[in-house]
């Protein structure tokens, strides 16, 4: 057996203890699907698999929901790099908890709105608990995503570099967007509607 074989069996049992766990279904990939993991909350289907761009393996979470409004944010962990960006004028706002807003970037269309966002501080816990994160709230699928969503439609989106298999770490990040689709609702940003919308049939 490979390595590659030995590396993508290990990944599957981890994701599909994971699935077990959480009342989900894990689906082996094929042809040109990637392995998956699909868990329902509420009426939200959240979605962990795979995604490659030039030989580079991403792992990603998506959640459709039907949006209220147009807020959109991401977020992401501050790095030396960031800090010459931001000096020369890059977003980066604070949302009024000064730890917080110093070990991440923040970005969005509404700073009331991300303050009321991040006010939950069982949202702050899990993603300060993410070594790597870029957590955003997308108006528009990516650009090979089809079908595209519906107009009313928008996508709660995690991503990391690399192949997840940390099974704690995964659990904390289906937490995470459990706590964070109950609070867009709490804020008037979704509704707890069915989206009516899968990235696989």
């Amino acid at each position: 057996m490979s390595k590659i074989d030995l590396f993508g069996k290990h990944k599957r049992e981890i994701w599909q203890q994971l699935a077990e766990q959480i009342d989900g279904d894990f689906f082996r990939g094929k042809m040109f699907r990637p392995d998956r993991v699909e868990a329902y909350y509420g009426d939200w289907m959240v979605t962990l698999d795979t995604y490659t761009v030039d030989k580079a393996v991403y792992t990603r979470i998506r959640a459709p929901y039907v949006n209220r409004d147009d807020f959109v944010f991401k977020i992401f962990r501050e790095h030396a790099g960031h800090r010459l960006i931001k000096a020369l004028g890059m977003e980066d706002i604070e949302v009024g908890h000064p730890e917080f807003d110093q070990d991440f970037v923040i970005q969005g269309s509404d700073e009331r709105k991300l303050q009321m966002m991040f006010a939950n501080p069982k949202i702050r816990q899990l993603i300060s608990f993410q070594p790597k994160i870029i957590l955003q709230l997308k108006r528009e699928a990516g650009l090979f995503q089809k079908p595209p969503f519906p107009k009313d439609v928008n996508e709660l989106y995690y991503q990391v570099g690399g192949i997840l298999k940390n099974l704690e770490q995964l659990h904390d990040l289906f937490d995470l967007f459990a706590e964070t689709l109950d609070h867009l609702c709490a804020i008037g940003t979704a509704y707890e509607d069915d989206p009516k919308f899968k990235y696989y049939t």
